[in-house]
């Protein structure tokens, strides 16, 4: 099932559909695994750091090996697109989503690229994301002024660009949290009862699983999970090779890759509502 439909499935279902970043193979391994174990889909994002890292052909050619070896139903995407021309070289590499990131822009800025993205994608038939508002990045304030997503920017950001799916700001950031965040549930419902492009909430690392619940059920659909995953791996190993002078990395890496699969199984048990 192609992607655009199966969040539109699953929006009507009212589940979400877990996107999860990885930096290697072993990140990789541990996120399939959980999906494979719990039977459940999954978005495999890649940002433009992490092509860079790998190679983008190593890592498209790692996605799609690895969704297959592990039986699991996946799609592969862009995360945090800076240029056309990044989003460009991943539809030819086959991605099924891209998404391109114009939310430091000003709205007409954002709308301009967003358009040119969407134009390039539909040869693809490929699923488009954007985003509007402030979701606070890596090394950013969590907190600006009139940072949330508006409902009428919203509307019109999504009739003149013609996207799929439209990330937005209600409260969450990138990265971890000083303080637990409180999600702005009454906005994310109006904004859903006034555009029908799908629904995505960035920043889910740390945010309780009581409200990723509760935005689901109002409209969120592609849940995003990225710094808990790099946090628990690189913490196992530090962990491990603490006071450890083992040097195989092959008896080293799968114990960090399994604390991967462990958070993956509790995040895809979340935004299934399980």
């Amino acid at each position: 099932m192609m992607l655009k439909q199966k969040m539109r499935l699953l929006t009507e279902q009212k589940k979400g559909l877990l996107a999860t970043n990885f930096y290697n193979l072993e990140t990789l391994q541990g996120v399939l695994k959980a999906a494979s174990e719990l039977q459940q889909p999954l978005i495999l994002q890649l940002t433009n750091s992490s092509i860079t890292y790998m190679g983008l052909n190593t890592a498209v050619c790692m996605a799609r090996t690895g969704l297959k070896e592990y039986g699991v139903e996946g799609w592969l995407h862009l995360d945090h697109g800076n240029s056309v021309e990044l989003a460009q070289a991943c539809l030819d590499a086959g991605f099924d989503s891209v998404m391109i990131d114009g939310s430091e822009l000003p709205l007409e800025e954002n709308i301009k690229i967003t358009k040119e993205v969407v134009k390039r994608a539909a040869a693809y038939n490929v699923n488009v994301e954007a985003e509007l508002g402030y979701v606070a990045k890596l090394g950013q304030a969590h907190s600006k002024l009139n940072g949330f997503t508006q409902v009428a920017e919203a509307v019109t950001f999504v009739e003149e660009t013609g996207i799929d799916a439209l990330a937005i700001a209600i409260g969450t950031a990138h990265g971890f949290y000083k303080e637990e965040p409180k999600l702005q549930f009454e906005l994310l419902t109006d904004i859903h009862a006034h555009i029908n492009s799908i629904l995505v909430l960035h920043g889910g690392s740390g945010v309780p699983g009581n409200q990723l619940q509760q935005a689901i059920n109002l409209g969120i659909c592609k849940v995003n999970l990225a710094t808990e995953i790099k946090n628990i791996f690189m913490k196992t190993l530090q962990s491990i090779l603490r006071n450890n002078e083992e040097i195989d990395l092959r008896k080293v890496f799968p114990i960090a890759t399994e604390s991967v699969t462990k958070l993956v199984k509790e995040k895809l048990q979340i935004v299934q509502n399980n």
